[in-house]
């Protein structure tokens, strides 16, 4: 590891595998980077890492273990104070390694907040109590969030002073390299993640009548993994128009879909962000999504997608069938997307953004921060 740079970073995430291996790659090249991350979710993406950054993989316990937990916040604190960093940034927090922040001391704490709160149904994000983020949050020095109208969640729920939050977008993800011998097949339509009732994948089931009904040969492809799908499919009017893939989609996998779909659908009641948009662009995919969130952050309407109402079955037809029938708004819209993500949203520019952020840190170290967010009196 290059060991030349001043500023020294430990990157700690529990999730978001792929994500923090190629943001920690680009802080790489104007930081000294420690990458902990859990073997589990960093295992598929292996081959993307820097050699530059200096990768630290633990063993996830489950949450339900207390004992495993314990000792694993004793070897990730041993982990961080002996690389001594300037800075520690946490993605999203843990139930448990949240306990463990005040033993941080003095090195300035920067979270990224991708969920500031827990959405429907998700009952992966309910296993930790909001309270516990809420004590991650209010600790952070600085806080990054992936899009504007999470700046005010956190502003008008926790208190936490505006000028401490920074909104950097969701960075690509996939890799267009892959699986370039699969060609776009016609009409499709695909909903891609984990599936949970916010989703609503719901709202797409009841508008597919409408679509197939002026796109006879529609096709939706639904991928991920999360609730039972059995209601869904007994929603299902045209149930032979859809295939379900009910389980984990390796990367290859995912580059396949990506390629195969016409367009990609996030019909959600409600969101934060989503890394569903960066990998369709990747893909040069139109999306069409609702504004609910900080989508609207990442799909500029008319432009790299189209955006609808939430919970709107006929404006979410009427948006997918426009876009189907018109193949070379749909390409148009996906090189937009592509161009987007690779100049706005690349690792690279996250991680100059990124890097201010701890720069700002850095600056009120001298301000110690309490555990309600609030700066200590002298």
């Amino acid at each position: 590891m290059n060991q030349n740079h001043d500023l020294r970073v430990v990157f700690l995430s529990y999730d978001f595998g792929e994500y923090s291996i190629r943001l920690a790659n680009a802080l790489a090249q104007d930081a000294a980077v420690r990458l902990i991350l859990p073997i589990q979710l960093a295992q598929p993406h292996l081959d993307l890492l820097d050699p530059a950054v200096d990768f630290q993989p633990f063993h996830k316990p489950r949450l339900r273990q207390p004992l495993a937990q314990l000792r694993t916040n004793a070897l990730l604190l041993r982990r961080i104070r002996e690389f001594r960093p300037d800075v520690v940034h946490l993605q999203q927090g843990h139930l448990w390694f949240n306990f463990a922040l005040p033993f941080l001391g003095a090195t300035p704490l920067v979270i990224t907040a991708h969920d500031p709160r827990r959405h429907l149904g998700d009952r992966g994000g309910q296993k930790t109590p909001q309270w516990v983020h809420d004590f991650g949050f209010r600790r952070a020095r600085q806080l990054i969030v992936h899009g504007a109208p999470l700046v005010s969640v956190l502003v008008e729920e926790l208190g936490i002073p505006r000028e401490r939050i920074h909104v950097i977008p969701h960075h690509v993800l996939g890799d267009d390299t892959a699986c370039p011998h699969v060609a776009e097949e016609p009409n499709t339509v695909l909903f891609f993640g984990r599936i949970w009732p916010y989703k609503g994948l719901d709202v797409l089931i009841r508008a597919e009548p409408a679509i197939t009904a002026r796109v006879p040969d529609v096709r939706f492809v639904v991928a991920g993994t999360g609730e039972d799908l059995a209601r869904y499919r007994r929603m299902m009017a045209h149930p032979e128009r859809f295939t379900v893939i009910d389980r984990y989609v390796s990367d290859e996998e995912r580059a396949a879909l990506f390629r195969q779909a016409s367009l990609v659908v996030l019909p959600y009641l409600e969101a934060t962000q989503s890394g569903v948009i960066p990998v369709a662009y990747t893909y040069a995919k139109p999306v069409v999504a609702t504004t609910v969130g900080g989508l609207p952050d990442l799909v500029e309407h008319g432009r790299t997608g189209l955006l609808v109402p939430p919970r709107n079955e006929q404006a979410l037809a009427d948006a997918i069938v426009a876009l189907l029938q018109d193949p070379e708004r749909r390409r148009r819209m996906g090189q937009q997307g592509k161009i987007k993500i690779e100049t706005e949203c690349s690792p690279q520019a996250a991680a100059r953004q990124t890097l201010a952020v701890y720069r700002r840190a850095l600056a009120e170290r001298a301000s110690p921060v309490t555990a309600m967010g609030e700066a200590s009196q002298p």
